[in-house]
Order: structure tokens, then sequence, then C-alpha cells
């Protein structure tokens, strides 16, 4: 098990999410950062859907009470092991009794926090990740006990990955065109494409821009939304939308993220920049 000795800011259990069950209005949710999640269960020879512990700007404090082998990929929140600072995307051997602790944010927003053959918490609906209304809470508490397997074997450290700078220094997010986005006048396509935003209040839900975008478009008859999609509204604020974002929405659907610039977004902070850099389908 693992004890939950201070749950940080908001901290939750996720894979990478639950599938088919849209039509129900279930969300996807799942992972933030898809890239640093995928990248901690490869180290460990995991399976890439094995549930992992996301922080999201303040760790959390954890006991360990059987013996594992960790990472740690992501965000940069100054862990360590028994108080000995860890490097991030290297594998540890821990042992009962070892207690990991994070400290000050050096750059990123999420973490993420991988034992070998990942978090054994309940599945739900095909998937472990945490979400209000389908899994008992939205996010781990103080107290909390994560089950894992207890590996008592030690592994060779032979992980070398560095850190990856453009995941963290890009500002470039890669995005298609959405259902709506001929709406837009040929001057409104340029403008948006030539703009440089700023990231307002965000969540796991949706991020906000903060910059408006005048328009007078009409509301559309309510249609399927995903995690990446940029929704235009009538004040002309931008949404993005996220992992537990709802599965339907009425605002024009303007554009569409890739997987990797979703993963680049959750790892912005607010009031850091952005712009769009538009993709071809061919």
């Amino acid at each position: 098990m693992l004890e939950i000795l201070q749950s940080g800011l908001y901290t939750s259990i996720q894979d990478l999410g639950r599938f088919g069950y849209r039509n129900y209005g279930v969300p996807v949710s799942g992972v933030m950062d898809e890239f640093h999640a995928k990248l901690a269960n490869l180290i460990l020879g995991n399976d890439q859907n094995a549930a992992v512990l996301e922080m999201t700007l303040q760790g959390a404090s954890v006991h360990f009470h059987e013996a594992t082998q960790i990472v740690i990929c992501g965000a940069d929140l100054s862990p360590k092991l028994n108080r000995k600072l860890l490097r991030l995307n290297i594998p540890v051997n821990v042992s009962k009794g070892d207690q990991l602790e994070f400290g000050a944010r050096k750059y990123g927003v999420r973490t993420y926090l991988a034992v070998k053959d990942g978090f054994q918490t309940e599945k739900i609906l095909g998937s472990r990740s945490f979400y209000d209304g389908i899994t008992a809470t939205s996010r781990i508490a103080t107290g909390d006990f994560v089950p894992y397997l207890a590996k008592a074997e030690k592994i060779q450290v032979s992980s070398n990955i560095g850190f990856q700078p453009e995941l963290f220094n890009s500002y470039e997010i890669n995005v298609f065109k959405g259902p709506e986005f001929d709406f837009l006048s040929k001057l409104q396509q340029e403008k948006l494409l030539n703009t440089t935003f700023s990231v307002g209040l965000n969540n796991r839900m949706a991020f906000q821009l903060n910059e408006l975008f005048a328009n007078d478009f009409p509301s559309i008859i309510t249609s399927a939304v995903l995690p990446g999609t940029i929704q235009l509204t009538p004040s002309g604020k931008l949404i993005i939308l996220m992992k537990d974002c709802q599965t339907t929405g009425g605002y024009p659907r303007i554009l569409q993220l890739d997987k990797k610039s979703i993963s680049i977004l959750s790892q912005k902070h607010t009031r850091d920049s952005i712009h769009f850099k538009m993709l071809s389908i061919l």
C-alpha cells in the first residue's frame, strides 16, 4: 500500500482514460500529459495504460508500505526519497518504510509517479481514472491508502532519459481545423493563427484563454466535442477542452489540438503564452 501523508494540491489516479462510453455522457478522463505518463510506464516496463499518480503544482508526501520500483516523469517538483533528491526519468528501488516527498516547483505543472505494474485501484467502466460521479472521489485525500503490487526484487538502473526542454518551453500548439473553422472570415482566421494568447483559468476540464476573440457567430446544434476541441463563445472567450471535458457542446468548434499539444498545454501555468500552428491533413 501507498499511504498518503499529505495529498498535495490536486492529486489523482489516472490511466489513459475511459473509452466507449461517450454516448452515455461519460468523459474520457485519463492523464493530462499522456507523453510523460506513458514515458514513466515505459521506463518501468509497465503496460502503457498502467495507472499512475498525477500531481498538480504541489506534490504529495507518501509512505511506501511495501518494496517496489518507481519513476517520476513530467514537471520537476523537486522529489526527494528519504530526504535525498531524486532525478526525473530514472527508475528507483524503494524499500518498505521509505518516504517520498516533493518540494519547490522548478518547471512544469503536472508530474507523474509510476510504480511497477501500476496502481491497483478499482476499475470502473474499464478504467481506474478518477472522475467525480464515476469513481467515489475525484482526487486523493490525506490519509488514503492506494494499493500496488509488492516487488521485492531490485532492478538495475538503466534509463538515461534527460530533460526534454521542448516539451516544457514550447509555446507552439499544433491544431487542425475544427468543424466550424470556416465560420471565421479569412481575416479572422489569419488573426487567430497570428495572435499570442495567454492561459487563464484552467483545470482538468478546460483551459480558458485570457484574450477575447470578437465574433458574431450563432450557436450550433449541440454536437460532439473531444479533449483538445477549441470552442469559441459568443462573448469571444476561447475555451480549450481537456481530459475531463463534457461529451457535447453548443459553441462553434473552430480548432482541434493534436495529442502532443494536449500534453504540452497541460504543463502550462496561468499567464503562460501560447500560439497556434495549423497542421494540414494530407
